[in-house]
């Protein structure tokens, strides 16, 4: 893996993470009794974008830190998990 690679990889893994942590622990402003106007009831009372950016960053290097080594490491390999090319493009497994 290249660092290019694993600099994307970071990347796909460290936005998916911080969509993840936007929804754990939120208190609606409608929950919290603190409506600003113009905005839904819904929305985040306090967001705390800080703390949920340095969660995200470190969560992400530990998933990233597996799959990087899965891949440097070749623990898993393309031929381990492609089923349509394993045994032919149309045959049946063997019996």
């Amino acid at each position: 893996m290249g660092v290019v690679t694993g600099i994307v990889l970071y990347a796909v893994i460290w936005f998916m993470t911080l969509l993840i942590s936007l929804q754990v622990r939120v208190t609606s402003q409608d929950e919290a009794g603190e409506r600003v106007a113009g905005t839904h009831g819904s929305a985040p009372a306090d967001a705390q974008m800080k703390k949920r950016v340095i969660w995200t960053s470190i969560v992400a290097a530990g998933i990233w830190a597996v799959i990087a080594s899965i891949i440097i490491f070749q623990l898993i390999s393309l031929e381990d998990v492609d089923l349509f090319t394993r045994f032919g493009m149309g045959s049946s497994a063997p019996r």
